[in-house]
């Protein structure tokens, strides 16, 4: 069935046009009609599915066929885990939204960035808006944006909030919205607190589920290298050279790990850069851009700095080291082989991963083959960990050595002691 037979607008397919879509993938057939028809969603849907489709483009022809004028209160709110998800769910809103007249405003809001220009940008009103929880409890804090009339509520990979501890966030959040809207939620997996959360939240949902729930597309060919820990770096700089792999985003479990890999592949002149919270957002964008472009090979990354990434053909998915949550192994691979396309995930397996392995295994419910590299053979049993370089000292916590603040007059002051303003929605930034 093509886009034309789905009820949406001749702006929006003229959108669609633009953007090279032939046809609606399977969510994107089954979610549309139920969006535009004012139903509460609940759809198990991967990365790489068409999901923000799926729910972006009925959004915005219900919104476009009625107009708060120079008002715009925000009528969509979109949530999501982090900023890389929501700078690429705000530029396809955006997108898909060019051809709309009149004009729907899009704004993204996300922690890491300074709060004061996002503030002067909800001034003047917003349609859509896309924001992660810490953030946008922020900005409700500084009474930057309300959202008393918010006519639907899409949770963006909600098992990722949720396993990033912002259940409580969204709550207060969802607390605050009309107790009449549309909810549409999207999880690539399915937990109790998944389902404990939709209970109070989907009203006679329409269900979706596109490809079994935990698992990856069958376009994708899984392999577990066994080999011992500390040879892991040397393996993975073989297997890039050896099969000339040119696009390869590689998942470590730590932000330091991510930094040490990145330097030991820029070594042997296979250019990487790293992306991880400790990063500064421009850094983090330039990382991506490079990786898009072709211009970084490698792109080693966190789980949570990840999300968000959206790369049509990527080829290789590398588990440097395995995720602690079986879950996060679905969504990890779920960067390759999409839309059909073939694509390959590889994970680095050391003695003491081998359980995890059989947990992922068992997620999945299939095998994944375990292969072994001539050179690279894992022992029989685990040899010792040579001792790591040591790290740099952090700056010193002495409030001894601080600067005495000057004399107020206020008790704690000329201490340094001075208990900071409470603030009612601070959040780390996301």
């Amino acid at each position: 069935m093509p886009f034309s037979k789905l009820g949406l607008s001749d702006p929006l397919l003229r959108a669609i046009a633009d953007a090279g879509y032939a046809t609606p993938s399977p969510i994107q057939l089954q979610a549309i009609p139920a969006v535009l028809n004012g139903h509460d969603l609940l759809a198990a849907a991967q990365t790489g599915t068409g999901k923000t489709a799926g729910f972006a483009l009925p959004l915005l022809h219900r919104l476009s066929q009625h107009s708060y004028g120079a008002n715009r209160p925000v009528r969509v709110l979109i949530l999501v885990p982090t900023r890389e998800l929501a700078a690429q769910v705000g530029e396809s809103v955006s997108k898909y939204g060019q051809h709309l007249h009149p004009k729907l405003k899009t704004e993204v809001v996300f922690g890491g960035v300074k709060i004061n220009p996002q503030m002067m940008r909800l001034r003047g009103g917003v349609d859509v808006l896309v924001a992660t929880p810490g953030r946008l409890l922020d900005l409700i804090g500084q009474n930057a944006v309300k959202l008393d009339k918010v006519e639907s509520l899409v949770l963006d990979e909600a098992d990722r909030m949720l396993d990033m501890g912002f259940i409580r966030d969204i709550r207060k959040i969802i607390a605050l919205l009309p107790k009449k809207r549309q909810n549409l939620l999207f999880s690539a997996t399915f937990s109790e607190d998944i389902r404990k959360l939709t209970t109070g939240l989907l009203v006679n949902p329409v269900k979706i589920e596109v490809a079994p729930r935990n698992t990856a597309a069958e376009t994708v060919e899984q392999i577990a290298y066994l080999c011992n820990k500390a040879n892991k770096a040397e393996l993975l700089c073989h297997l890039i050279k050896t099969n000339a792999w040119q696009q390869v985003l590689v998942f470590t479990s730590t932000k330091h790990g991510a930094n040490r890999l990145t330097e030991k592949l820029n070594k042997v002149d296979i250019k990487a850069a790293a992306i991880h919270g400790n990063k500064s957002q421009g850094a983090r964008t330039s990382a991506l851009a490079g990786f898009k472009a072709g211009e970084i090979r490698v792109l080693v990354a966190t789980d949570v700095a990840a999300r968000g990434i959206d790369i049509a053909l990527l080829p290789h998915v590398v588990n440097y080291e395995l995720p602690r949550a079986p879950a996060d192994y679905v969504h990890r691979i779920g960067r390759t082989g999409r839309a059909g396309e073939e694509g390959q995930a590889v994970s680095l397996v050391s003695h003491d991963e081998v359980g995890g392995l059989k947990l992922i295994e068992k997620l999945i419910g299939n095998a994944i083959k375990r292969q072994q590299v001539e050179g690279f053979e894992a022992a029989a049993v685990a040899p010792p960990m040579p001792p790591e370089p040591p790290r740099a000292p952090r700056p010193s916590r002495n409030h001894a050595a601080r600067k005495p603040a000057a004399a107020t007059g206020k008790p704690g002051a000329a201490t340094g002691n001075a208990k900071p303003k409470p603030r009612s929605y601070a959040r780390t930034p996301v």
